[in-house]
């Protein structure tokens, strides 16, 4: 993983941007799966530059397919070495476009989708500067027994189908437990009969969420 990411962006209506949301798209999809939210979020956040940046990773045998890293055996461990793998090419996606906007680190949110949910909890907790938030969807904090080695406690919103078969809601209370004991402020939702997915009311609750975290 040796080149820069790169995918779409919608950039503010104003002119001059106040903060990034950087959306992290699931395994399997690219930037393009996610980069509709910030369409439907952008009429009450007029200011803010959006990013979804593509994974670095094909999928054998998938076309278009992208990953963040291989999913094999889906155990925690290869969650973790995943995470950790990635997590350098991300950072410096997110120090470019801050520098880019010239904006501080702490202008900015991570929204995560799936695998990409596992690179927005890893990466957002360990950034130098702590971002303004966290938004996960249908996803897993990896390595929850390595919280005590993160510096940085941003507000998270935590999103999860009832009906999840793909990533079981037993996975979102064990994260949202673990955030919690580590002493992040956590925020979560179950939406009922939802599967692996992102639904109307989630996708409102997010974007009041980034709102209400850019405001302080």
């Amino acid at each position: 993983m040796t080149r820069d990411l790169d995918g779409p962006r919608l950039p503010p209506r104003g002119r001059t941007p106040t903060a990034l949301v950087v959306l992290l798209h699931g395994y399997g999809a690219n930037g393009d799966d996610l980069i509709a939210l910030a369409d439907a979020w952008q009429p009450a956040l007029p200011n803010v530059a959006f990013a979804a940046p593509n994974a670095p990773e094909t999928i054998p045998g998938m076309h278009g397919g992208l990953q963040w890293f291989p999913l094999t055996m889906r155990d925690p461990s290869e969650y973790w070495r995943g995470v950790e793998a990635a997590r350098p090419l991300l950072d410096r996606f997110l120090d470019a476009e801050l520098g880019r906007h010239r904006l501080p680190p702490a202008r900015l949110v991570l929204v995560g989708f799936s695998q990409g949910t596992m690179m927005a909890l890893h990466a957002g907790l360990r950034r130098a500067s702590a971002p303004a938030g966290i938004v996960a969807y249908s996803g897993l904090l990896a390595g929850p027994e390595h919280l005590s080695q993160t510096a940085a406690r941003p507000p998270v919103l935590m999103i999860h189908g009832e009906a999840d078969d793909l990533i079981p809601i037993q996975a979102l209370h064990i994260g949202r437990e673990a955030l919690a004991e580590a002493g992040l402020p956590v925020e979560w939702h179950v939406r009922p009969g939802l599967g692996h997915g992102i639904d109307p009311e989630g996708q409102l609750m997010a974007g009041h969420f980034i709102a209400q975290v850019l405001r302080r």
